[in-house]
């Protein structure tokens, strides 16, 4: 669920002004504090910034760590 909402802030700085609307400020609120952990890793080339991706993935990964470490414990 939280990488939904990592890939709808990605889609709304594609639009001027998405995050100054009530929406854009509760996703930002939301995703800044997590997407802030890749922003020392300097992911840009040229105008395009790769720290949601990149961010997306880790969580992906940890998720499914943790889901494997639960697995064995449980089972």
């Amino acid at each position: 669920m939280y990488s939904g909402v990592l890939i709808i802030y990605a889609l709304l700085s594609w639009f001027p002004g998405a995050y100054d609307s009530t929406f854009g400020r509760l996703i930002s609120r939301i995703s800044e504090p997590y997407l802030s952990l890749f922003d020392r890793l300097n992911l840009r080339i040229g105008m395009v910034g790769f720290n949601v991706m990149i961010a997306i993935i880790v969580l992906n990964l940890a998720a499914s760590g943790l889901g494997r470490i639960l697995q064995l414990i449980l089972y």
